[in-house]
């Protein structure tokens, strides 16, 4: 199957998102950060639902410079906590954003509770000459009860996916990138650009 070459702003701030997915798709994708596309203003997440925000971003991104756009918006649901943080999890201790801050409220508020069933959510957003189409990854696993390994961001030092031992943060970033929400979302995206 012939590579397509496709280019495109991927419109987050954030350095870890960004560098996961370049990981992930082929040299065939050109992508543009914020700041070469010229946006240095930060992105709306309002909407109230992960898709939401995900939409939101890359529709302002794409109003902004009417190039091909993809946003991402994930989301940490723990079955316990009513599927929260949810659309909060980077926000889930409060402003400014803080991981450990985030981890650590997390942990306190599982504390004596035997039900740690959780699952990562990412959903993609692409607007292409004016369609918007969304893919969807998700990854279940269970939230561990202390921190463990270095890697990652976010909640990767607690989560630990179906069917393995080690968290996300004691993986590779080939490991995760197999099997993470955010991998299941952008095969999903190489799938639609491949057809």
């Amino acid at each position: 199957m012939p590579e397509m070459n496709v280019s495109m702003i991927i419109a987050t701030n954030n350095q870890h998102k960004l560098n996961e997915i370049r990981k992930m798709l082929p040299l065939s994708f050109t992508l543009e950060t914020l700041k070469e596309a010229g946006i240095n203003f930060e992105l709306p997440e309002t909407s109230g639902t992960i898709e939401g925000n995900a939409l939101q971003k890359a529709r302002t991104v794409y109003n902004e410079t009417g190039k091909t756009t993809l946003a991402d918006d994930s989301g940490l649901l723990v079955e316990a906590l009513d599927n929260q943080p949810g659309v909060d999890s980077a926000i889930y201790a409060g402003l400014p954003r803080d991981d450990r801050r985030n981890v650590d409220k997390l942990l306190s508020e599982l504390s004596g509770i035997n039900n740690r069933k959780a699952a990562f959510i990412t959903v993609l957003a692409l607007i292409m000459d004016g369609q918007e189409y969304l893919f969807e990854g998700r990854v279940n696993g269970r939230i561990t009860e202390s921190l463990s390994g270095v890697g990652g961001f976010g909640y990767d030092p607690v989560f630990i996916p179906d069917g393995h031992s080690i968290t996300f943060a004691e993986m590779s970033d080939d490991e995760k990138n197999a099997i993470s929400h955010r991998a299941n979302a952008v095969r999903k995206l190489q799938e639609f650009f491949a057809k």
